[in-house]
């Protein structure tokens, strides 16, 4: 049996409830011997008729009153679905997947969920911490984040926050036994707080001053991916860290740990929200899209937007 187009079933179900094909046409926006010509097709293709026509009436056969009680709710459904999805561009529902590193989760995202579901109390934001560089849209996520340098060129990117900056910092005991270092090169040899990705790649790290670039691998007895435990091996003195500013200011501010070489390591642009298409973004994602970019603008101000 040949396909059935739905257009043809609704044009059906439309003339077997007004039994007229004049008023069915009004009602398709069509010419009724189109209507007409468009249904003899339709009982060839399925080898079967389903209307009796005369010339002053139009009725189901029995055939047709069958096919008329399950199309009815049938079709009923299928607007009821289309309508449910044209409502979400009015009120965005429905699931958002995110992808993102920790430190970007921790340090850019977390302050925005509760204001966005709260905004938005229909859609289930779900953010899954991970820092390898993944393809989202294989993996199954509406949008990822990440840095500008591992940004893919066929994404689209909306900026998430100001310009971040590193911090090498240590304890005061410890500087006090490995001195205080005045080039990137005099922390070769000392004790490190190494981030070690789930790969086995380690995090090397880079420092820039006047042009010059000096980037290496660091050692040391500890390498993890937890942030508070780098922190607070830091604060125990086993070791330089170097991580993002924020996630030791309070400790800086406290006496706890002290800032070297910060003439070496310039801000850098913060991380980007990315994702496929600029066509027809899910709603959810739209929505989000649209909130990252007004949250943005409230805490930074136009002038710095990328």
């Amino acid at each position: 049996m040949e396909e059935v187009d739905l257009r043809d079933l609704t044009a059906f179900v439309t003339v077997a409830r007004h039994r007229n094909f004049r008023r069915a046409s009004i009602e398709l926006h069509m010419s009724a011997s189109a209507l007409s010509e468009n249904l003899r097709d339709l009982e060839e293709r399925l080898g079967v008729r389903l209307l009796n026509r005369t010339t002053r009436s139009v009725a189901p056969t029995e055939a047709g009153e069958r096919l008329l009680t399950r199309l009815g709710p049938a079709l009923r459904d299928v607007r009821d679905a289309v309508s449910d999805i044209r409502s979400q561009r009015d009120i965005p529902a429905g699931r958002l997947r995110i992808n993102a590193p920790t430190p970007a989760v921790q340090l850019v995202l977390a302050p925005m969920v509760a204001p966005f579901l709260k905004r938005f109390p229909g859609i289930q934001l779900e953010i899954m911490e991970d820092s390898a560089l993944i393809d989202i849209v294989a993996e199954g996520f509406d949008a990822g984040v990440r840095f500008e340098e591992n940004l893919a060129r066929d994404m689209v990117a909306v900026s998430l926050g100001p310009p971040q900056r590193y911090a090498l910092v240590a304890s005061p005991t410890f500087l006090a036994e490995h001195g205080r270092p005045q080039k990137p090169e005099d922390v070769l040899g000392c004790p490190c707080l190494v981030t070690r990705f789930p790969s086995g790649v380690v995090l090397p790290w880079e420092f820039e001053k006047g042009g010059r670039e000096v980037k290496f691998v660091p050692t040391g007895t500890l390498a993890c991916m937890n942030s508070s435990l780098q922190l607070q091996a830091c604060i125990d003195g086993l070791g330089f860290m170097l991580s993002f500013e924020e996630t030791s200011r309070a400790a800086v501010k406290s006496g706890l740990l002290e800032t070297v070489l910060d003439d070496w390591l310039p801000s850098f642009p913060g991380p980007f929200l990315y994702y496929p298409s600029r066509r027809q973004a899910p709603p959810a994602l739209a929505a989000f899209i649209s909130f990252v970019t007004e949250w943005r603008r409230r805490k930074t101000g136009p002038d710095s937007r990328r």
